[in-house]
């Protein structure tokens, strides 16, 4: 949602990349040129794999499997591109070499959806998993042993469980704020979110439920990445951005990812910055109680000319009472809105 809800000129980088892969060969193939043998380097991932929230680019690059790959990828001794994936045999893999495993182009066969195993306390060992993470060593076992390989999978998982305590005690402290009375500004003092109601942004699917955060009960709020207080932005930027560095990071044999780039030591700051957020909202608030302020939030929280091209705030405006569930209630539409479909 903190892509949807914004003008399109704010996402012409989503819009680029997610209406491309998936709907055109040309996007990996290169449409003036189409040779397979070009679309075997890992760089022609590199125009939508990258960035702050999908960091898969930078995390290979810079891992030792990356570095092999960069040295080495102009000796066709070394990397022979004119070789289908099937008859490769490469001194290092690349991304196609392990996502596209024998040139196969379900990419999901052999990845998975980060925010289930990287950005969420899951249980890796459940079934889906567990198949999934199999099939990773059985990849791994091309060139390392498949010991070697569960042994990375664990050093993952014990990452991604560190980094797990850190952020659901980051939206501990953004939750007692919310629920003291002392979250600057309240739901209830911004914008509308990108459905057009007054939700929590923090109250995400299981999280937080309850009309006590905004919304009915089972209803869910998204991340903002605007109209948003500091502190529920620093929620969203750990979970996002920096606890996404250290699952990218570790899956992909990148440690700088995972630990020195604002991975692991990116989300101790981040907490650092929750805990202070918090404190000066309650500093604040008993100074205010103690002098007798009465504090109210500015009005550039509630409409400005940027809020002005924000779903939401479109949706109000021109369809007083409705929410976009209300303007578009196909069935399974949007089913994080609403319990499992019916």
């Amino acid at each position: 949602a903190w892509s949807i809800e914004r003008p399109p000129g704010d996402t012409a980088g989503c819009t680029f990349c997610h209406t491309s892969s998936e709907e055109r060969c040309s996007t990996c193939h290169q449409r003036h040129q189409f040779d397979p043998a070009v679309a075997r380097h890992s760089e022609q991932c590199k125009a939508c794999h990258w960035g702050k929230d999908h960091r898969d680019w930078e995390a290979y690059d810079i891992s030792i499997h990356g570095v092999v790959y960069q040295v080495n990828k102009w000796n066709p001794q070394e990397f022979d591109f004119s070789k289908k994936l099937a008859d490769a045999d490469y001194v290092g893999p690349t991304c196609q070499y392990c996502h596209l495993r024998g040139g196969h182009h379900n990419v999901q066969r052999l990845s998975t959806v980060y925010t289930s195993m990287g950005m969420s306390n899951a249980d890796r060992g459940a079934p889906l998993w567990k198949g999934k993470r199999e099939t990773w060593v059985s990849v791994c076992d091309d060139c390392h042993s498949p010991r070697f390989a569960r042994e990375n999978l664990q050093a993952m998982d014990e990452a991604c469980k560190d980094a797990g305590l850190k952020y659901t005690e980051t939206f501990k402290v953004a939750e007692n704020l919310m629920l003291d009375g002392m979250g600057e500004p309240m739901p209830k003092d911004l914008a509308p979110d990108w459905s057009g109601q007054h939700i929590w942004s923090l109250k995400i699917g299981a999280y937080h439920d309850g009309p006590k955060y905004g919304g009915a009960q089972g209803e869910s709020g998204e991340f903002r990445m605007s109209n948003c207080s500091d502190i529920e932005r620093i929620c969203f930027e750990s979970v996002g951005y920096w606890m996404t560095y250290i699952m990218k990071g570790m899956a992909h044999g990148s440690w700088n990812d995972a630990t020195y780039c604002d991975g692991s030591f990116g989300m101790d700051r981040w907490l650092v910055k929750a805990k202070a957020a918090s404190e000066q909202a309650r500093r604040f608030t008993a100074l205010e109680k103690k002098t007798g302020i009465n504090w109210v939030p500015s009005e550039f929280w509630r409409k400005g000319d940027y809020l002005e091209q924000l779903t939401g705030t479109r949706i109000v405006k021109e369809f007083p009472g409705k929410t976009i569930f209300d303007l578009c209630p196909e069935p399974g539409w949007l089913d994080t809105h609403h319990a499992p479909a019916e």
